[in-house]
């Protein structure tokens, strides 16, 4: 895959499904396995999910921008994923999982970003208003068989 393209939506549940199928087939397209691209599809689900449940507290009119594209790093190509949302009063410090000890359903969204991805960071906005989620996830490098 060369190149990038982003996609603005709106914060509508419905349209999860379509941002992970353009994140799925972008990561095949760079050439990560059918694994990798499902955890790449269930990355980018919990993100937005985060965004609409907790940055927009549900509402389903506000602005999500997703850039998709592949990025070059350690020596191995992968891909990047842009999350932007326009959301007000983000204590950044704020932004982590629950407790792995407490037993319930639900919450572990982070947990499930930070370790599928292989770098994952939470900044402001350059023009002050909501958050820039950057995430990179890199090829696995290929390691020659032996035969004998």
């Amino acid at each position: 895959m060369e190149g990038h393209f982003t996609i603005r939506m709106s914060s509508q549940p419905d349209l999860l499904c379509v941002a992970r199928a353009v994140v799925e087939t972008a990561a095949k397209a760079i050439g990560f396995s059918e694994v990798q691209c499902n955890e790449v599809a269930m990355v980018i689900n919990e993100a937005l999910t985060n965004v609409i449940r907790h940055a927009y507290g549900g509402r389903t009119d506000q602005p999500i921008s997703l850039r998709v594209e592949p990025c070059r790093q350690k020596g191995r190509d992968g891909i990047q994923i842009i999350l932007e949302d326009e959301s007000t009063d983000v204590d950044l410090e704020q932004i982590e999982g629950r407790s792995l000890d407490e037993i319930r359903p639900g919450g572990l969204g982070v947990h499930i970003i930070r370790e599928l991805m292989d770098e994952v960071q939470y900044t402001h906005r350059n023009n002050g208003i909501g958050v820039c989620l950057r995430m990179c996830k890199l090829l696995q490098p290929v390691h020659p068989t032996t035969t004998r």
